[in-house]
Order: structure tokens, then C-alpha cells, then sequence
């Protein structure tokens, strides 16, 4: 199930990005609904466009983080569907955007809430880390004061 969550992830934000991209000119805002719209920004940094111009040097974290999810998950470490669905969540929105960054140095940015512009990669990456501290701060203190062992 990791590995049909981090596909479907990448697929779905290559998806939507690639629709952006041969659809919308950059600049471009497309009203939905109250508060919501399409608008086509090529983010060259990190989340709020923080360090701009350096969006390439996130490959890297991206790759480590590929790298300890896949090692975690074979070594029997990432116990628990909140868990393991957390961080699937967080890989496929990290190779989404590595993609991206990979090929134009930029990442494809479309959701626009008002409050800045994200993609489906990034509500992963938000989800997924949702999800990791739910299974911390939640789901393991249960099963540590019910049988007084959490691991992961």
C-alpha cells in the first residue's frame, strides 16, 4: 500500500501540473469558487517562495528523505497504516516536486486559498506530516499506556 500511495501521489501533481502548464499561461488565474482559483506561478524556491532561485538544492533533501522512507519501511520500521500512510503521503509529494525541479528548476504552483500558491505535492508533503505526528502524538502514547511499547 506504501508504494500505490507515493505513485498515485506523483502521478496525480504530474497530472495536475502538466494541465497547468499546457493550459494556462504563467500569471494566469482562473476563478473556481469564493476564496479559490487556479494561478499559475513557477516557484524557483521552497514553500512561500523562500530562498528563490535555490528550488534545485531541495533535490537533495528530497532524495535522503526517498532514501530513509524505503530503508524504514523494509527494515519493519514504519509501523501502523497512520504511519506508513503519513510518510508515503510526504515521499510522493517530495518526488513530485523533485520532478519538477529536476527538469525546470522551478516547481508548478496552482492552488491559490488567497494565502499563497501550492500544489498537490505540497498538500501531500502537509498531510503526510499530518498524519506522522497523529501516530506520535496520538496513536503511540495510546498503545504505549495499553501495553507500554511503541517503537515507531
Amino acid at each position: 500500500m506504501f508504494y500505490i500511495i507515493v505513485i498515485f501521489v506523483v502521478l496525480l501533481d504530474q497530472a495536475a501540473k502538466l494541465w497547468v502548464r499546457f493550459h494556462m499561461e504563467v500569471g494566469q488565474s482562473i476563478p473556481m469558487w469564493e476564496g479559490f482559483q487556479l494561478t499559475y506561478f513557477r516557484n524557483s524556491g521552497a514553500m512561500g517562495s523562500s530562498f528563490e532561485g535555490y528550488g534545485r538544492l531541495f533535490i537533495i533533501p528530497a532524495i535522503l528523505v526517498v532514501i530513509w522512507a524505503i530503508y524504514y519501511l523494509h527494515k519493519g520500521m514504519l509501523n501502523g497504516i497512520m504511519l506508513k500512510g503519513g510518510v508515503a503521503l510526504f515521499v510522493g509529494g517530495a518526488i513530485g516536486n523533485a520532478i519538477d525541479r529536476s527538469f525546470f528548476g522551478w516547481v508548478t504552483d496552482f492552488l491559490d486559498f488567497g494565502r499563497g500558491i501550492s500544489n498537490l505535492a505540497d498538500h501531500a508533503i502537509t498531510l503526510g506530516v499530518l498524519f506522522i505526528f497523529i501516530h506520535h502524538l496520538i496513536i503511540c502514547p495510546l498503545k504505549r499506556k495499553k501495553a507500554r511499547s511503541c517503537t515507531s
